[in-house]
């Protein structure tokens, strides 16, 4: 619905406020208090609510916004009950709801926004909001406003539509008036209003505002950008990037999309959204760009608190198959009940080229970044827009450049340095909505997997996206992937940053040889302290932690050379004669059918065998808590190679993060442990 011109609290309304003292939450969702945002201060309210908290794995089973909503904030537990029980937000009778710093961080899932708008609310307040999910509250027209606003608000102050819009590009602006991506959209089709076009002057470019520059469409009514209501457009063929254009950061674009994709977790809701906004006979363009997996649910049903569920997640799948069909989308379903991967992991190894800009309904679609091109996340309307269109808007973010010297230590990999960029760098939100870039030459010494992890958790640093510097070796790896391949034209696709190219977010050294083995630990989320993977700590801090589950797999950790890590550790272990510990159930799980021929071929299962390890198929799993290596009560530990432990994602217990190599070797230990070289041989002679 489109916003009034001037924005008032409605009288009889409510405003929730999301407090760090859960009681206070209790005793307004009973009607018991109503408070006020002058007698609050910011650290009362609730930090890094994530989108896993607004709508567990679970409630987004149900691909219809309204019956989403009847489950709002499912996943906020506390002392082993919801804080929100069934239909609480909606029978609240909310329109404002309140939090503290980066609102919605974690997945892309819009169903975080969905629950809170399908139940009244239409003003989100916060301190900060993941970039993701704040899309995704535009797209779906609920307003954002800090603190200070809320104030004015509550002494019965009017506020300006344009208060609202103020810090976003032209273009945000517009679908902030218009109240959502669809009606802003379709207004645009009509030819009712223009677009702007960015007249940035010639100027050094980061990586990210290069191929954003590539892939910016003008002069066409087809686009709308430029058009007007008298203004026709006689040429059929689709606008064509203009190669001349310069852009930077806080410029709106109009900018062509080279492929996307979703998966079953997301799909119907894309289809069920085109369907409400474009009829039945709805159709995408370039079908051929954009892809459907089977991945996320595969194996949800070797999971016990998944299985009640069953019939709505097989609803999920025949809306993805109906869609392909109806498409013709590219196919990338289970074949007799085994995924071929994970879709980050399967869209590098043969969707994603150099100088590509990729939209996908998942977060870690930065993934992406490490073919040098530029991808993230986004929600479920935005990417059935896209797809419909064949282009998307875009607000040039700015970028933070990381340089990277010297080569990691033995017993160290790229995990470990994301976990320091975490604590160091997106604690104090220095990669908030930024583009991450990393180059140096410590880069050089990296193998493509292990540039893949840093790419893959820019999210979890609430950043835009990454993207990595190519060089030979990303070259060669791709080629390896798709025997073939013009080498050449890859080449020529890359891209570089400029000299004198500006960082809004600074350009940081980084020495490789300094970082030591890392974890995030759990937090507190009970008290206050959330479940975060910024809970940075040393592994030799925590070393006495005892673990229950380790667990090896993810779209982070389930490549080939985390194979290798696993691996190495194993062999050691075993060759020394030992199994995983007792009472420790290791998971270690491919992240795609080219990961699992690897290590069949390699012979490295034989060495999972004999160490007592469980090898799962691909796909994703327990990182969303839909397969096997899920904690199964609030007691359990489990130290995983995952990318994030946000209370609840993957089991009610308690899980800290860790790189491949600590997952490993704490599985024979029994507790978080660094892995050292020859550690268990040095074991077994003092035994």
């Amino acid at each position: 619905m489109k916003p009034e011109p001037i924005i008032h609290l409605t009288p009889g309304k409510r405003v929730l406020f999301l407090t760090k003292d859960p009681e206070l939450i209790r005793r307004q969702l009973r009607g018991e208090i109503d408070l006020q945002m002058k007698n609050l201060t910011i650290d009362d309210l609730l930090d890094d609510i994530n989108t896993d908290a607004m709508t567990p794995a679970w409630v987004c089973f149900s691909h219809k916004p309204e019956d989403i909503a009847r489950d709002a904030y499912a996943g906020l537990i506390v002392d082993g009950k919801r804080l929100f029980e069934h239909d609480a937000l909606i029978n609240g009778n909310f329109e404002v709801i309140v939090s503290g710093y980066r609102k919605g961080v974690g997945s892309s899932r819009e169903t975080a926004t969905q629950c809170e708008v399908w139940s009244g609310i239409r003003i989100a307040v916060a301190a900060s909001f993941a970039p993701i999910h704040a899309g995704n509250n535009i797209n779906q027209g609920l307003l954002m406003a800090g603190h200070a606003i809320l104030e004015r608000l509550q002494a019965g102050e009017g506020i300006a539509i344009e208060e609202f819009c103020k810090g976003y590009d032209a273009i945000t602006r517009l679908i902030i008036r218009q109240g959502g991506l669809f009606p802003f959209a379709k207004t645009v089709a009509r030819g009712e209003i223009d677009v702007p076009v960015p007249n940035t002057p010639k100027r050094p470019m980061t990586m990210g505002e290069k191929i954003l520059a590539r892939h910016v469409l003008s002069g066409s009514r087809e686009s709308g950008v430029g058009s007007r209501k008298d203004q026709a457009s006689s040429d059929p063929r689709p606008p064509t990037p203009d190669s001349q254009v310069y852009v930077k950061p806080g410029d709106a674009v109009v900018v062509e999309v080279d492929g996307g994709y979703t998966h079953e977790f997301t799909t119907a809701q894309v289809h069920y959204f085109l369907e409400q906004e474009y009829g039945p006979d709805y159709a995408i363009k370039n079908p051929q760009k954009f892809a459907v997996f089977e991945d996320h649910l595969i194996y949800a049903d070797d999971v016990a608190r998944m299985r009640p569920f069953m019939a709505k997640i097989e609803t999920l799948r025949d809306l993805q198959r109906a869609f392909q069909q109806h498409t013709g989308c590219r196919d990338f379903s289970a074949v007799d009940n085994i995924s071929p991967g994970i879709c980050h992991e399967v869209a590098r190894e043969f969707i994603i080229d150099p100088g590509d800009f990729i939209q996908a309904t998942d977060s870690h679609t930065c993934m992406g970044g490490v073919n040098n091109a530029l991808a993230w996340g986004v929600g479920a309307t935005e990417y059935a827009n896209l797809v419909h269109s064949g282009f998307t808007q875009v607000e040039v973010s700015a970028s933070i450049r990381f340089e990277l010297t010297g080569t990691l230590r033995e017993n160290v990999t790229a995990k470990d340095v994301m976990l320091f960029i975490l604590l160091q760098y997106a604690k104090p939100q220095m990669t908030l909505d930024r583009i991450m870039e990393f180059t140096g030459p410590g880069l050089r010494s990296l193998s493509m997997d292990e540039r893949a992890t840093l790419a893959n958790m820019a999210t979890e640093c609430a950043a835009r996206t990454a993207i990595i510097e190519a060089d030979e070796k990303t070259f060669a790896w791709i080629a390896a992937m798709r025997p073939g391949v013009d080498v050449d034209a890859l080449r020529a696709r890359a891209v570089s940053p400029d000299p004198g190219a500006e960082y809004a977010g600074g350009v940081h050294t980084i020495d490789l040889s300094t970082i030591q083995p890392m974890v995030a630990h759990p937090g507190d989320p009970d008290h206050g302290i959330p479940s975060d993977p910024t809970n940075g700590a040393f592994v030799a801090d925590v070393e006495d932690t005892k673990i229950d589950i380790a667990y090896a797999g993810s779209c982070t950790a389930g490549k080939i050379d985390d194979f290798l890590f696993y691996h190495q550790v194993a062999k050691e272990a075993v060759d020394a004669g030992l199994k995983v510990a007792e009472g420790v159930k290791f998971y270690i799980q491919f992240g795609s059918h080219a990961v699992e021929t690897f290590a069949r071929e390699n012979g490295l299962l034989d060495t999972f065998e004999r160490a007592g390890a469980v090898v799962l198929n691909p796909g994703c799993g327990a990182c969303i808590g839909c397969g096997p290596g899920v904690s199964d009560d609030s007691e359990q530990v489990t130290i995983s190679a995952i990318n994030r432990n946000y209370k609840g994602r993957s089991g009610p217990g308690k899980l800290w993060l860790a790189s491949p190599l600590t997952v490993a070797a704490s599985a024979f230990t029994g507790h978080v442990t660094a892995y050292t070289p020859g550690m268990f041989a040095k074991e077994l002679v003092g035994a």
